[in-house]
């Protein structure tokens, strides 16, 4: 598996978080920045992690900005990017069984950061459900035609 991760000013500490969770876990990855904790613009940083994410250059991606809601609204600007804001490890598991989604968004200033590591731990261990799930992943696709 292959990541994409970014972040704006607001997420860069938890950015920081988890990719030392995706080193420690072995998982390969591009960080996207920014480099710098002065104020920056969100959907600059969200679009070339879900450009990648949906060209297949990554599997998936990641973002993180002060409540995820930023990223989340500019990933799913992007034609292929599920993205899903998610603060709870329930939804977490949910949106990849059931939702296929590609793209994580996550609020630094929302949870702390154990939980947010919980979180991508259980993001990416969970496989897609397909059956049903995969009739309404079409549908949510052909919306975006």
């Amino acid at each position: 598996m292959k990541i994409a991760i970014s972040s704006d000013h607001g997420g860069n500490n938890l950015r920081r978080e988890i990719i030392q969770l995706l080193e420690d876990k072995g998982i390969e990855y591009e960080d996207f920045g920014p480099k710098t904790d002065e104020s920056v613009d969100y959907p600059d940083y969200a679009s070339p992690v879900s450009e990648g994410v949906a060209s297949g250059k990554f599997d998936r991606g990641i973002l993180v900005c002060g409540t995820g809601i930023g990223m989340s609204i500019a990933a799913n600007k992007v034609k292929g990017i599920r993205c899903a804001l998610v603060h709870d490890v329930f939804s977490a598991k949910a949106t990849r069984e059931h939702n296929d989604t590609n793209v994580l968004a996550m609020g630094e200033r929302v949870i702390g950061a154990g939980l947010a590591l919980e979180i991508v731990n259980v993001w990416i261990d969970t496989a897609f459900e397909g059956g049903r799930h995969a009739r309404r992943i079409e549908k949510v696709q052909a919306l975006e035609n």
